[in-house]
């Protein structure tokens, strides 16, 4: 969201831009704010950026009603079918994406048959590892704490990388041009982050964008960042009766570009990519 000044006549005249996506199309939104900047500039953006998220914030609901629906009509046994399947789904994608060479039918291999590829032997069991913390995470009735985080890490790691493994990191990192948070820093920004999240008022599909966001720029594993991150959106998303969502290994690119830009650019991005995989669930 942008203040623009432009001259008419004499004067000149603020006001609030923001350029959102509708379709395949980008519509601009303007709000008039006079002469000069109001001191209240920053309640006013917040309210325009209310009431633009109305309509999004409507279809993300009907996507959580349709998909309750849809789920209570499902046999359990069906139920554990259709989450080994996300399970595998995500599991392939979230490695490929750090560049594990587990192709995906071979990550059904791995989990379904207990198979085990002609591939290295620590993307074999980061994937065996990675499903079963996976299903585990989405049947625990737990709230989210630095215990899981650190649980879900050491699972992951522990036969992979056993010196960094369910170990928030002790040194600093750069993540390409960002230098992550101050290692002495961790615990403070993940408890800040944890009780956001369970107080927080936000859709939750916005909660999880955010969530994913902070967590990566604190980076608090030496190793991993990115696999716990994604697993703490399908953790909020779940737990609040969303249906979850698997970045792509395929859309690597415009997600890691997203996640360099500012916090709200990447919510942007994240809600839009949200709604146009779970499309059909708001449009009948």
């Amino acid at each position: 969201m942008k203040i623009i000044k432009r001259k008419k006549g004499k004067g000149y005249y603020f006001y609030l831009k923001e350029s959102i996506r509708v379709g395949k199309k980008v519509k601009t939104i303007e709000k008039y704010l006079g002469k000069e900047i109001p001191k209240n500039i920053e309640e006013l953006k917040k309210n325009m950026l209310l009431d633009i998220n109305k309509g999004l914030y409507s279809k993300l609901e009907i996507i959580r009603k349709n998909f309750q629906k849809e789920w209570k009509r499902v046999p359990d046994s069906v139920k554990e079918n259709q989450l080994e399947e996300i399970s595998i789904a995500f599991t392939y994608n979230t490695n490929a994406i750090e560049g594990s060479k587990i192709t995906l039918p071979e990550t059904r291999e791995i989990i379904q048959e207990h198979i085990s590829p002609n591939k290295p032997i620590i993307d074999v069991k980061e994937t065996e590892a990675h499903s079963k913390i996976f299903l585990e995470m989405i049947k625990t009735r737990d709230k989210l704490s630095k215990e899981i985080l650190l649980r879900w890490h050491n699972e992951i790691f522990k036969d992979t990388k056993q010196d960094i493994a369910g170990k928030f990191r002790n040194y600093l990192v750069r993540v390409g041009k960002y230098l992550a948070s101050n290692w002495q820093d961790i615990e403070k920004l993940l408890n800040s982050l944890i009780g956001c999240i369970e107080d927080s008022s936000k859709n939750s599909v916005e909660l999880a964008a955010i969530a994913h966001y902070k967590f990566e720029k604190i980076h608090p594993f030496g190793d991993g960042n990115g696999r716990i991150g994604r697993l703490l959106i399908n953790f909020i998303l779940w737990k609040n009766g969303y249906p979850m969502i698997i970045i792509e290994k395929k859309k690597r690119k415009s997600y890691y570009k997203a996640l360099e830009n500012s916090e709200e650019k990447f919510v942007k991005y994240f809600i839009r990519n949200y709604l146009s995989i779970h499309k059909k669930r708001y449009i009948s």
